[in-house]
């Protein structure tokens, strides 16, 4: 029903049809981007019985940020000890 009302305005008024398009893509955009910190973060622990802590298996050469400004992840060595 939103949907269809959605485009009857965007027919009566086509300039909403940029407005519509924006907002759009700004909700997909923020799905995806929260699938993937509920997917790929070491924060986030789906499984506790078989990986209790999951930010202990990370390596130092393991990129888990979005975007790192000049850092090479893989020339890090790794520093701390084993849990």
């Amino acid at each position: 029903a939103m949907f269809r009302l959605m485009v009857t305005h965007a027919k009566k008024h086509p300039s909403l049809i940029p407005l519509f398009l924006i907002i759009g893509s700004g909700g997909v955009g923020a799905a995806l981007y929260v699938m993937r910190l509920a997917i790929f973060n070491p924060d986030v622990c789906w499984d506790k019985k078989n990986n209790p802590e999951p930010w202990n298996k990370l390596a130092p050469s393991d990129q888990y940020k979005f975007y790192s400004v000049n850092v090479d992840y893989s020339k890090f060595k790794k520093d701390r000890p084993d849990f």
